[in-house]
């Protein structure tokens, strides 16, 4: 997926964007939905990235106050956010790491996925560089300079997203990090590696946004530039919302996990992640609304409609 940084979408009228959006709309009309919905509460399985950034509440809020609704968040890794809902304890995943996604639809455990937003990983480390990866563009060859240097790399460690993509880089560079007695597998969230990582020295792979909205309370810097910054595509950090499925768990509240994606993924949702910045940085970057919705984004990315 190529990202740039850009200008988002403007002048889309709202009835383009309502139909865009895909979801409310099926619900009914707006005061029948939130009559419908009332008093509920709805449990979102999540990212701690999205969590700790703080964007969750700039989104929550709103959407709480137009239905009367309590959003009850679990900020977990991916693959325990998937693994949460798997077991019929949450109404909607939010996360990041799409073959995780893809494996939880293909299972029938989730419907009505939606791109939601993006941004990108970077390669963080102590300021002194030990392993001279600064500056470079291929986030392979950094990660076996940083095995080469004997440099200390912590890991998440937790099958999250952050992980899953890590793994993906470390495979690509042919290397098994756990051979080494430098690479530490933390077993924690974002912030708490990006704080031990700079408490420890040595280097990290981190989602931008957990990186920015901490960037004031550690002294770790960027080494490696993901898309956003013209950085290597391989370091794209996609997120998705996926609906648990209620033919397999029928005490989910599918209406109101429907209402949440519809809200986020239509025009207030979008100017929420848009305008959502910690000391003047952009977090998130909204694609939800788009001209041109791929159908993919509904399905796992490799399926095909069977040719009748």
């Amino acid at each position: 997926m190529q990202i740039q940084r850009r200008r988002v979408l403007a002048g889309l009228g709202t009835g383009v964007a309502v139909g865009l959006a895909g979801c409310t709309g099926a619900l009914g009309g707006e005061d029948d939905d939130a009559a419908e919905i009332s008093g509920e509460t709805l449990t979102l399985t999540t990212t701690t990235s999205t969590y700790d950034t703080g964007l969750l509440d700039e989104l929550n809020a709103p959407f709480q106050d137009r239905y009367g609704v309590t959003v009850d968040t679990v900020a977990q890794g991916t693959g325990a956010a998937l693994e949460t809902a798997r077991n019929g304890d949450a109404d909607v995943v939010m996360v990041h790491a799409r073959s995780l996604e893809d494996e939880f639809l293909e299972d029938g455990y989730g419907v009505n996925r939606r791109d939601l937003m993006f941004n990108d990983f970077v390669v963080v480390g102590e300021p002194d560089d030990p392993a001279g990866v600064g500056g470079g563009d291929d986030v392979v060859s950094a990660f076996a300079e940083i095995a080469a240097a004997e440099a200390t790399f912590v890991s998440r460690g937790d099958d999250s997203g952050t992980h899953t993509k890590e793994r993906e880089i470390w495979d690509e560079a042919g290397l098994e990090p756990e051979e080494r007695g430098e690479y530490q597998e933390a077993g924690d969230g974002m912030g708490e590696v990006l704080v031990r990582t700079d408490q420890g020295g040595g280097y990290t792979l981190a989602d931008r946004g957990t990186y920015l909205s901490m960037q004031g309370e550690i002294d770790l810097e960027i080494h490696v530039q993901g898309p956003i910054e013209d950085g290597p595509d391989l370091l794209a950090n996609p997120y998705g919302i996926v609906a648990v499925n209620p033919a397999v768990h029928d005490n989910v509240t599918y209406d109101l996990a429907m209402a949440y994606i519809g809200f986020l993924t239509g025009l207030e949702g979008h100017d929420v992640i848009q305008g959502y910045t910690v000391e003047g940085e952009q977090l998130f970057f909204p694609e939800a609304v788009a001209e041109d919705p791929n159908f993919q984004q509904y399905v796992p990315a490799d399926w095909k409609p069977e040719e009748g």
